[in-house]
C-alpha cells in the first residue's frame, strides 16, 4: 500500500486578545487553540462580566441610602434627577424598592418612569444593570414593563447617568399603592402582586436626625437599622470602644446585637423593645451619633476589653451581599 502522505495544518493567523470576536460558547474559540469559546477566551469574557463590583453605589449621593432601600427598607421611592436631564415624554424617573410582579423597570402609561431595585442582576456589578435597565425603560412603549437582561460589559453605570449633585431624599411608604395611580383599574395580576407585597412589608420609618437610619418593627421587637459611610474596620474599632464603655446603646432596654454587610458598607443593628418607637429614637440616635465622631477620631490601640467587645461584634456580622 502506498504510504499515505503526511498532512500538513494550514497556519492560522494569531491574534491578540483584543482581536477575539465574541462566539458561542461551545464554538471552537477564534484564537486557534482548538478549545471551545468558554474553556478558552470566553472565560476571561464572562469574569468581566460576573466580576463582584462591592461598593456599586460608590460616588452616588445617598450611597448609604442606596443600600438601605436595596437590602433593608420593603416600600420606598426616590425620584432621579439624570445627568442630561429628562428625554422629551418622560415627565418623572422614580426609583422604587419593588414593583408589581418583580419587574426591573415600569414605563408608565404616562410616560414616567419606575426603576426596580430590589431585583436579582445577571451580573456582579448592580450599577450597570439598573443602568442597563433605566435606558431601555426611557425609551420603552409607554404602559409596557421592562425585561430582564445581562448588560453589556462596556455599557454605562448609574455614576455616568444620574447627576452627581442631584438630591437623594427616600420617601418610605407603608405600603405599595405607589404602583398603582388608579387601583380600580389595574389588572388582576398587579391587584394580587400588590396585595401580597402589602401583606409581606415590615412597617419601617427612616430617622430625621440622623443619616441613613431606619427603624421598623417586627412582631417580637423593633429595631434599629443603620447604614453608615465609614471603614469598616475602623467603624468596628469605634463600636467597640463605646461597647466596652457601655456606651453603645440608644437608651433603656436597648442594645447593639451586631451588624450587617452590605454592598461594601457596614450597617449597625440594635435591638429596641416593641414599645419604642421611631420617634423614641431620634435624640438616643443624635446623641449616639455624637459619641460615635469623638470615637472615630480616635486611634489608640485598643484595650483587651475593647478586643473582646470587637471579637464579640465581629462574630455577630452577617453579609447580605
Amino acid at each position: 500500500m502506498a504510504k499515505k502522505r503526511p498532512q500538513t495544518k494550514a497556519k492560522r493567523p494569531q491574534l491578540t486578545d483584543g482581536q477575539i470576536p465574541v462566539v458561542g460558547a461551545r464554538e471552537p474559540c477564534p484564537c486557534g487553540s482548538g478549545r471551545r469559546y468558554k474553556a478558552c477566551h470566553g472565560r476571561a469574557a464572562a469574569q468581566a462580566v460576573t466580576e463582584l463590583v462591592h461598593r456599586p453605589f460608590e460616588g452616588l449621593p445617598g450611597e448609604c441610602d442606596w443600600v438601605a432601600l436595596r437590602e433593608l427598607v420593603p416600600a420606598a421611592t426616590v425620584e432621579l434627577t439624570l445627568k442630561d436631564g429628562l428625554p422629551e415624554g418622560v415627565p418623572s424617573v422614580t426609583l422604587a424598592t419593588v414593583l408589581p410582579m418583580a419587574w426591573p423597570a415600569l414605563r408608565r402609561d404616562d410616560g414616567s418612569v419606575l426603576l426596580g431595585l430590589q431585583n436579582d442582576t445577571p451580573s456582579g456589578d448592580l450599577s450597570r444593570d439598573l443602568a442597563d435597565t433605566l435606558r431601555r425603560a426611557l425609551t420603552a412603549e409607554p404602559g409596557t414593563p421592562v425585561q430582564a437582561r445581562r448588560a453589556p460589559a462596556d455599557g454605562p453605570r448609574l455614576q455616568d447617568l444620574l447627576d452627581p449633585k442631584g438630591a437623594f431624599e427616600p420617601v418610605v411608604h407603608d405600603g405599595f399603592e405607589f404602583w398603582v395611580p388608579d387601583p380600580e383599574n389595574a389588572s388582576p395580576d398587579v391587584t394580587a402582586s400588590l396585595e401580597r407585597a402589602n401583606a409581606a412589608a415590615i412597617p419601617t420609618v427612616k430617622l430625621t436626625g440622623v443619616d441613613s437610619a431606619y427603624w421598623c418593627e417586627t412582631p417580637e421587637k423593633n429595631h434599629l437599622r443603620w447604614v453608615m459611610p465609614h471603614p469598616e474596620e475602623q467603624l468596628l474599632d469605634a463600636l467597640a470602644r463605646l461597647h466596652a464603655a457601655g456606651r453603645s446603646s440608644l437608651g433603656e432596654g436597648t442594645r447593639l446585637v451586631g451588624s450587617f454587610r452590605a454592598h461594601g458598607l457596614t450597617v449597625p443593628v440594635w435591638d429596641l423593645p416593641s414599645e419604642v418607637r421611631a420617634e423614641d429614637v431620634e435624640k438616643p440616635a443624635a446623641e449616639f451619633a455624637e459619641r460615635l465622631a469623638a470615637a472615630l477620631a480616635t486611634d489608640a490601640p485598643l484595650s483587651a476589653d475593647e478586643r473582646r467587645a470587637r471579637g464579640g461584634l465581629t462574630n455577630r456580622q452577617v453579609t447580605l451581599s
